[in-house]
């Protein structure tokens, strides 16, 4: 009887190592490659002289959001400053439209501040080594 309890709590043990060794971790995540862009259903009407933040990286996500921390879809043209959050060295962040253009260093990470006047147009963001797959897009409103 004492070999059956110890051959059951073996492999309890073995069955519990081998769970554990499914599970993943947050990490596997950032290598995984994912398309990130703007939706048209959502409308963020920012006044002018806001704040918007900008992140990309650490994987393979690209964004600009409003101060709520939702996407940017739609802003009314005027002054902005964006607080670029560049997580990854391997990517950059690169905004351009009606007379902005302007972008991080692929090869740096940090935080960088840039102050902007928009105005009315279409505006594009990209991380430029995988713009196919890292970009975005918004409209700015007369």
């Amino acid at each position: 009887m004492t070999r059956t309890r110890i051959g059951f709590v073996v492999g309890l043990a073995l069955l519990a190592l081998a769970l554990a060794g499914c599970g993943g971790s947050d990490n596997e995540s950032s290598s995984t490659t994912t398309e990130t862009t703007t939706s048209t259903d959502t409308t963020t009407t920012a006044a002018s002289g806001t704040t918007l933040s900008a992140s990309v990286g650490p994987g393979f996500d690209i964004s600009l959001k409003d101060a709520d921390g939702a996407d940017v879809t739609t802003l009314p043209a005027g002054s902005y400053t964006i607080n670029v959050d560049d997580q990854s060295d391997i990517h950059n962040f690169h905004l351009s439209g009606p007379g902005v253009d302007v972008a991080t260093e692929v090869g740096t990470t940090g935080m960088t501040t840039w102050d902007v006047t928009l105005e009315a147009g279409s505006y594009h963001f990209q991380c430029d080594p995988h713009s196919s797959q890292m970009n975005g897009d918004f409209e700015v409103t007369g």
